[in-house]
């Protein structure tokens, strides 16, 4: 990208984005691209962007894109001094945690996740206590002191071959209420979520019920929001539509639904299986890059629904960030070491 000019930049963009971006828009976010490419250039600083990014932006500045696992990875295996994550807070902890002597920067310090805040460390604590000897699995989409208690944390992408790889009679699964119960569904094993009753109530409760996996109630405050009669109501309208769901929807959706996946799933299958249109129930913003990377295919969109912490992240404020070295993401070491055990066990497992 440093290599081009800010017009040869604008029109790699124009070409890409006409479909979903207007024209006076993208002038003006191929100047602030253009700007961004040359400073990460003098900086040897890499952008990492999520697939939930605005289009003008995933489009131009991250040198690599992907869902969790995928920029997890290439976190793991950059050299550059300066890494410069677009995507939200728990994803730049765990490039930190992945590279602790290199500096991570998020563009806003807003970008937080619903579903990271939906459980602490004290929490899995209580929970190991409670569920003693089982081994715990965080969601990637987690907070470092979170995974730092964890002994695997897993991706949408491979929750299902972690919680299989791990063996065993028990596994405590956290915090997507949804995800865990898409995986008991697909590995065949029994879920309960603890009650929060007195414990010595709870033992008696539990030690009654048959069960492998143990969840939490946490939730995507995005992927909550589908439901089955948005479904039917574009099957009516669009009887030829291919419907993709996350597997952090809720488990009656994803049922209703034609494929379920995670966000890399989704665009393999956009990209590999033929229909007439497809809709993706995840972030809009999604949508939106599938169909500026597949101009012959045509995406619905449900864009009532948005992530307002994915939005957060803006190319002003990336470009700030490497100006400024603004917005600087720490960990503790002690935390980092923990969590890191964790995160490399998701790698290994891939």
């Amino acid at each position: 990208m440093q290599s081009v000019t800010e017009q040869e930049l604008y029109e790699q963009m124009r070409v890409k984005l006409e479909r979903v971006v207007p024209e006076f828009e993208l002038r003006y976010k191929a100047e602030l691209a253009f700007k961004i490419n040359k400073l990460k250039g003098d900086r040897n600083a890499i952008i990492l962007g999520h697939n939930y990014m605005e289009p003008a932006l995933y489009n131009s500045i991250p040198d690599y894109t992907g869902d969790s696992l995928e920029l997890c990875r290439k976190a793991a295996q950059t050299d550059a001094d300066i890494i410069v994550f677009c995507g939200v807070r728990f994803m730049a902890e765990t490039a930190k945690i992945l590279n602790p002597d290199k500096t991570v920067l998020i563009p806003s310090p807003r970008a937080g996740c619903s579903l990271a805040e939906s459980i602490t460390a004290a929490d899995v604590r209580a929970l190991k206590e409670r569920f003693p000897g089982v081994p715990v699995v965080s969601y990637v989409n987690t907070y470092a002191d979170v995974k730092a208690e964890s002994d695997y944390c897993c991706t949408s992408g491979n929750a299902a071959k972690v919680v299989e790889a791990i063996g065993g009679d028990r596994v405590i699964f956290l915090p997507d209420e949804y995800l865990a119960s898409n995986v008991a569904k697909e590995t065949g094993k029994r879920i309960i979520f603890p009650s929060k009753t007195p414990r010595s109530a709870a033992k008696a409760e539990e030690s009654e019920l048959d069960y492998q996996i143990i969840g939490w109630k946490g939730r995507c405050e995005v992927h909550e929001k589908f439901t089955v009669e948005d479904i039917a109501n574009i099957r009516r309208q669009f009887p030829d539509t291919v419907v993709l769901a996350h597997p952090e929807c809720s488990p009656e959706v994803v049922a209703a639904s034609d494929f379920s996946g995670s966000t890399a799933a989704m665009i393999r299958y956009v990209r590999e299986v033929k229909a007439g249109r497809y809709l993706l129930l995840t972030e809009c913003s999604m949508g939106d890059n599938i169909a500026a990377a597949n101009p012959d295919r045509e995406m619905l969109r449900l864009c009532t629904v948005r992530c307002p912490h994915m939005n957060e992240i803006t190319l002003e404020d990336t470009l700030s960030a490497l100006e400024e070295t603004r917005y600087v993401v720490t960990v503790p070491e002690e935390t980092r070491v923990r969590a890191l055990r964790a995160v490399e066990r998701m790698l290994a497992i891939g």
